[in-house]
């Protein structure tokens, strides 16, 4: 038993498509969505920053001025977090932002989001959404009906003519199914998806 998958518009009306009940009929898992969004945003960042204590910036060696008698406070080196030369308390070293999630989880929560997509009405099939030319107009006209800020399109490759006629496009985005990332899903208001990329998706989630 499978989920119909509804066509874009009714030019799509003869690809509409049934999909696998165990990868579209997943039951919504919000815990594990937001862990997997927040391990692909967190994987993102590019953790490089690095920054200086006190034991590694220069100087230092002499006391700057004697104990007593000069009317200011005592000080020891010029490498403290006080001097304008001297190091970082706490400071920022280089690392990683990685988290670990497991392969069965990350099907899981994929297939959750796809499912959620999927009864939300923000999920259709179609393949007149691929322009045939590399003119911005022409994917323009296809998609002016479709109501949303965000529209993600998702194939099986991205050819030389989708990818010139939608890089100008800001509220369009496009993506390999083999590419797919749950960041992408869950901030798009439409996600359209070619049947030769619905059934790579289907065949990496099962």
């Amino acid at each position: 038993m499978g989920v119909q998958i509804p066509a874009l518009n009714e030019s799509d009306s003869a690809v509409s498509v049934e999909a696998a009940e165990s990868i579209f009929g997943e039951s919504y898992n919000e815990t594990l969505v937001h862990q997997l969004v927040v391990k692909y945003m967190a994987a993102a960042r590019a953790g490089t920053k690095g920054q200086k204590t006190r034991s590694e910036v220069s100087g230092g060696g002499q006391k700057p001025w004697r104990q007593k008698g000069t009317g200011r406070a005592r000080s020891g080196t010029t490498r403290g977090p006080l001097w304008r030369t001297g190091g970082v308390t706490f400071a920022a070293k280089p690392r990683s932002y990685e988290q670990k999630l497991n392969k069965k989880m990350y099907r899981k929560g994929i297939r959750s989001i796809l499912s959620e997509l999927l009864r939300q009405g923000r999920l259709v099939v179609s393949t007149s959404i691929l322009p045939s030319t590399p003119k911005t107009k022409e994917l323009n006209e296809k998609i002016k009906t479709i109501v949303a800020k965000r529209i993600l399109i998702v194939v099986d490759a991205i050819e030389s003519n989708l990818e010139l006629a939608s890089r100008n496009i800001p509220y369009l985005q496009v993506v390999e199914a083999a590419h797919l990332s749950p960041v992408l899903l869950v901030s798009a208001d439409k996600v359209i998806v070619t049947p030769s990329a619905l059934k790579i998706i289907e065949e990496r989630l099962a």
